[in-house]
């Protein structure tokens, strides 16, 4: 069974979703090849601010920063139903290409899933700025990239494309907001639902994933009660 995940480091629910999928993951009785998705919901972020996340949100919503915060709040409170302690206060503003850059590469390595968590983490419970290079390096290193493969793709446009496809593939296939769970490209589940929700859709996708046996001739046969 493959499971395509839409989603944006610079988004809170795609790491609480992150989480109650993975929840489904460990009830569930048959592997699963999950893949990420890059979908930018700000391509247009700068790609160095001091701007606070809160500020964002009061001028986004044309709010006041108390109210801001209060909406915050209630995501930090989310978060920790799933054991994520988030630190919404220190997030800035960021420009995610760079992370769903790295991202790629670590996918042509086999690290896709370590680098996004690690990234998902740096951004929303450490508070450090993923959109800086050095952040980025470290962690690539830590999930076993090498520094010098992780200047190379920064030094240019490399998998800039990729993340453009995946945001137009996500598009064309319906997705306005993300986190987007697509099952075998035939069911998806929108948001940070709970994680009965996709243990629902993954035994779904298993029982139609079953062989049908159809009998075409069917002569004399055995059964409990005879011969």
């Amino acid at each position: 069974m493959k499971v395509e995940i839409w989603s944006d480091i610079a988004c809170p629910f795609c790491y609480i979703g992150k989480r109650k999928f993975e929840q489904a993951l460990d009830e569930f009785d048959q592997p699963v090849d999950v893949t990420f998705k890059s979908f930018q919901l700000d391509p247009n972020a700068p790609h160095h601010s001091t701007e606070s996340m809160v500020t964002v949100l009061a001028k986004k919503y044309n709010i006041p920063v108390e109210k801001a915060k209060e909406m915050n709040s209630q995501v930090t409170a989310q978060a920790k139903e799933v054991g994520l302690n988030y630190d919404l206060e220190s997030i800035r503003v960021v420009n995610t290409m760079d992370a769903h850059r790295l991202s790629h590469l670590a996918k042509e390595k086999g690290k896709m899933g370590e680098v996004m968590e690690a990234l998902l983490d740096a951004h929303f419970v450490q508070g450090r700025y993923v959109g800086d290079r050095e952040e980025l390096i470290n962690i690539g290193a830590k999930a076993g990239l090498s520094k010098e493969e992780v200047n190379t793709v920064l030094d240019s446009d490399q998998y800039k494309d990729v993340v453009m496809q995946d945001q137009a593939e996500g598009s064309q296939i319906g997705v306005q907001g993300v986190p987007f769970f697509v099952f075998n490209r035939k069911y998806a589940v929108s948001g940070a639902q709970p994680k009965e929700a996709f243990l629902q859709v993954l035994e779904k996708v298993k029982e139609e994933d079953q062989p049908q046996i159809q009998v075409v001739n069917q002569g004399d046969t055995c059964t409990d009660e005879s011969c």
